[in-house]
């Protein structure tokens, strides 16, 4: 019995990794795609052979499209639709008509270049300027052929004057226009599409939605302490970060505040009754990813230094799984490493929350008989959609995620 595999999450097809015809064993990778923020790993659901790709590179598919066909050897493929966005609605698959040359332009309203991955990597590599293509695949995309064939033109091209007074024009979708660009004394880059889609989300989520922010300063001597008592027994992958003490100490803290648990959709707020913790990774190439430690509330400390160790590596290398990014119900964003005294951070919508958490540092402090002292302090900022809560609500939570942090063997019952 053949098995459709199935996207579970936007993107373009970037490689195949199987052939027709290949035995393919169940959570073996198959393919590899870029979503807005990673590039994702899709592997085969079942044991069995190749009989079907229903994606090319370059193709750009939406959640639950069906993208190949595993079954038995021999067997015929059922030939399923690949989706509701890939057909016409029949329950036939429409044949890909040939693609044609178009006059239309290969740019959008907002002067991006609609190319495919593929085709603007072969173009970086050949110093080809995408904006003198013509695309010819679907709505004037850039295509691999259309790098590959093209040729420049002899005929000299007109060149617009700069603009003398250029004022900025911003469109809702972020992608912002300030007029001629220099040509003198800069490097120019193309806007890669994840650092596309952190501007997108960003821009949507201050402009949408309504901010308020709950600093405190927590003493970490105690949970430093712990650490170092747990991980003297602990080897390997295993031993215990502060980012996942924090990461422990945000979810027990917000079994107490389910509000805060939330995601808002408008007329409706919607509170998980799981608690998935989404952990801001940064990327080599400057790009920043959110992975998702789910039921950090009751997972243990050293399964989650694991399991986080892992994903943050998948992170990197660029070869994330789709369940790595999915399901976050809050963020926490640690800046400690990079010795930062205090920030606020972006609510990720339709999350209600996040928080932000910075280095911990040695400090004057004033102990309880009067004298000065020296103290470990660690600034925390809430940030809170205000349509879900109030201020006295963070500032409950905070009060409550200062005490476990202050007395951290709570994270261990």
């Amino acid at each position: 019995m053949s098995e459709a595999i199935k996207l579970t999450t936007d993107g373009t097809l970037l490689n195949w990794l199987k052939s027709v015809g290949d035995t393919v064993k169940a959570g073996e990778v198959i393919a590899e795609f870029d979503a807005d923020k990673a590039t994702v790993e899709v592997e085969s659901s079942a044991d069995g052979v190749i009989l079907e790709l229903k994606a090319e590179v370059g193709d750009e598919l939406k959640e639950g499209a069906i993208i190949a066909i595993v079954g038995a050897a021999g067997e015929a493929s059922a030939s399923a639709p690949t989706s509701s966005a890939q057909t016409n609605g029949s329950a036939t698959p429409q044949p890909k008509p040939a693609p044609q040359p178009v006059a239309t332009s290969s740019t959008t309203p907002e002067g991006r270049v609609k190319a495919s991955p593929l085709a603007r990597n072969i173009a970086a590599e050949k110093g080809i300027d995408l904006t003198t293509i013509a695309g010819t695949g679907p709505g004037g995309r850039i295509v691999k052929a259309d790098v590959e064939n093209y040729q420049p033109s002899t005929t000299p091209q007109p060149t617009s004057p700069p603009l003398a007074s250029a004022q900025p024009t911003v469109n809702i979708g972020g992608r912002n226009t300030y007029g001629a660009i220099p040509t003198e004394d800069v490097e120019v880059i193309d806007v890669s599409r994840m650092r596309r889609a952190i501007a997108d989300n960003t821009i949507l989520s201050k402009q949408m939605t309504p901010h308020f922010y709950v600093t405190v300063s927590v003493d970490v001597a105690p949970l430093l302490k712990l650490r170092s008592q747990l991980n003297a027994n602990l080897e390997g992958d295993a031993k215990i970060s502060v980012n996942d003490l924090i990461v422990k100490a945000t979810a027990l803290a917000l079994r107490k505040f389910p509000n805060l648990n939330s995601h808002y959709y408008g007329d409706k707020i919607v509170r998980h009754q799981r608690i998935n913790i989404g952990i801001a990774v940064a990327l080599p190439n400057n790009g920043l990813l959110n992975v998702v430690a789910k039921d950090a509330d009751k997972m243990s400390l050293s399964a989650m230094a694991v399991a986080n160790k892992a994903m943050f590596e998948r992170a990197r290398e660029g070869k994330i799984k789709p369940d790595d990014i999915k399901g976050a119900t809050f963020t926490v964003s640690n800046l400690g490493p990079y010795q930062v005294d205090s920030f606020a951070a972006i609510i990720s919508p339709p999350e209600a929350g996040i928080l932000a958490v910075s280095s911990a540092k040695k400090v004057p402090i004033v102990l309880d008989d009067g004298t000065i002292g020296v103290g470990e302090r660690m600034n925390l900022t809430l940030s809170v959609d205000h349509r879900v809560s109030d201020g006295a609500e963070g500032a409950q939570f905070m009060v409550e995620l200062r005490a476990l942090i202050e007395n951290p063997m709570r994270l261990l019952v």
